[in-house]
């Protein structure tokens, strides 16, 4: 009888074990639009130090493209908007943990992240630059070698700047205002490369903006995209409709004359 009892106690616990593993190994959860509406929020993951799509102001404050951008694209749901600071190197590693519901934070739209997110856009056209300081001898892109090239971990312009053959070292900083900062400090790195709006915005803002110097042409020419998850299908589309509305209507051009001094959708 004991042998018996002993039997059906590990049959049970081998039945439990197999319904919590098949309970573990169900779909990933898709979030639809309605869900969104229900929870009355739209979270937003983005790396706020990246100006002018997204960074703080005097007071602390979430400002810039994207911010506004992300707060339209919530609107035209009926929900409000919460943002979700993340570091960029692993932004879409959270994603696709379900830490927020889409990326908005000038992710480059590439073959690459194309086999682990899905995208809605492009909602700009950008591209990797370099910047020297204004006293430097490097003038094109073969002036780069031997020379230390400062770049966000984890971007495009880091891709860039490791394809760039014969420099000696490509550094990598969490912030693109730390490597523009490094870079007016002699001796730490020769160049940056980074998305050319920001470069550009950045050195416009800088106090010390007479000591940069953006060098002509791009290294890439990059579309920005918000990224979602893979499965999220009807919300991907539904963030593109809103898009598309949003270029239609002139609020794109609105938002872009607002933090570039262009017109960046104008045909």
């Amino acid at each position: 009888m004991k042998k018996m009892k002993k039997i059906a106690a590990v049959l049970m616990t081998a039945v439990m074990a197999a319904a919590l593993f098949a309970g573990c190994s169900s779909e990933p959860k898709t979030t639809t639009v309605d869900d969104i509406k229900k929870a009355g929020v739209l979270k937003i993951g983005l790396a706020d130090d990246f100006p002018p799509f997204e960074y703080r102001d005097d007071q602390n404050n979430l400002i810039g493209f994207d911010i506004d951008l992300s707060t339209k694209i919530a609107e035209k749901l009926g929900v409000k908007v919460e943002f979700v600071p993340t570091e960029f190197s692993g932004i879409i590693l959270a994603l696709n943990s379900d830490k927020f519901d889409m990326i908005v934070s000038g992710l480059s739209w590439t073959s690459e992240r194309e086999k682990e997110i899905a995208f809605a856009g492009p909602y700009l056209q950008s591209g990797q630059a370099i910047i020297v300081r204004a006293d430097s001898d490097i003038q094109t892109v073969a002036d780069l070698q031997g020379k230390v090239i400062g770049a966000q971990l984890g971007s495009t312009g880091e891709e860039a700047a490791k394809k760039i053959e014969g420099t000696a070292e490509v550094r990598s900083y969490d912030k693109v205002t730390e490597e523009l900062q490094d870079l007016l400090i002699g001796g730490r790195i020769d160049a940056v490369v980074t998305d050319k709006p920001v470069g550009g915005y950045y050195i416009a803002k800088s106090e010390a903006a007479d000591q940069y110097k953006i060098l002509e042409g791009l290294l890439t020419e990059e579309p920005m995209g918000m990224g979602l998850e893979k499965d999220e299908t009807e919300l991907t589309a539904e963030v593109q409709k809103i898009f598309d509305e949003l270029v239609a209507d002139g609020t794109m051009s609105e938002l872009s004359q607002k933090w570039f001094g262009y017109d960046a959708y104008a045909k």
